[in-house]
């Protein structure tokens, strides 16, 4: 067992959706929870401080401030944004965009947070992906914004193993979020294909999201690294 304890869990994105679901979760399982978001938070958390995650200056600024003011032993990357454009429809400044939210806070926020993990003796990272990794259509820059960060985790793991702290990450699949169900009524006939076409025959939720964050920050899973774990009902699965 490593030095890693249940301190301060910092949720980027933390405000509403799945990131308010996963930052109540890891409240439950007992740590301080801290939220990086431009929206108020819809749960209760032990900190939040309003910022632009896509501004590196400001984001790196704060950080440093947290880095100092608490001891975050886990760290979830969590924001990120869609866009979903065809491929001939995909705009130069829309990857910018992509990149700046979904996946430079995830190394800013590492660099910053890190050094402590270490120091302590050991700690967490998740990286919240997508299943568009394995491939969606109209999704060329979230597919690719999500792999990168995979990718990276699998790095990280590699690196950072050897002092306590895992790497991993969870690919959420069909999640009824509140987005979702504004552009997909419940009763209307798209809706009803969407689940149909799920194996377990339901949309997913935040707190399935939030229930696979929480296993990976459990001091108990210290021997499981580098690894994506999908919550998606089943459609991975063929």
């Amino acid at each position: 067992m490593s030095g890693y304890l249940r301190r301060t869990a910092l949720v980027t994105g933390g405000a509403g959706g799945i990131g308010a679901a996963i930052a109540a979760r890891l409240a439950a399982d007992g740590f301080r929870v801290a939220v990086l978001d431009i929206a108020e938070p819809t749960v209760p958390v032990h900190r939040f401080d309003r910022i632009d995650l896509s501004d590196a200056g400001a984001l790196a600024a704060q950080c440093a401030r947290l880095a100092a003011e608490e001891e975050i032993t886990c760290l979830v990357n969590n924001v990120g944004i869609v866009l979903p454009a065809a491929l001939e429809q995909v705009a130069v400044a829309d990857f910018d965009r992509l990149m700046h939210v979904n996946l430079r806070p995830s190394i800013l926020c590492a660099q910053a947070f890190v050094p402590r993990m270490k120091a302590l003796g050991g700690g967490r990272i998740v990286m919240n992906t997508s299943r568009v990794t394995l491939g969606k259509e109209r999704r060329t820059l979230y597919s690719a914004s999500k792999g990168a960060a995979q990718s990276m985790a699998r790095t990280w793991a590699l690196e950072l193993g050897p002092h306590g702290i895992t790497v991993n990450c969870v690919a959420p699949g069909p999640i009824g979020t509140e987005a979702f169900w504004r552009n997909n009524p419940p009763e209307a006939a798209p809706t009803r294909e969407i689940i149909e076409n799920i194996p377990v025959k339901r949309m997913g939720t935040g707190a399935d999201v939030a229930n696979a964050v929480s296993f990976f920050c459990a001091p108990e899973t210290g021997f499981v690294t580098g690894q994506t774990l999908f919550v998606c009902g089943g459609v991975t699965v063929g």
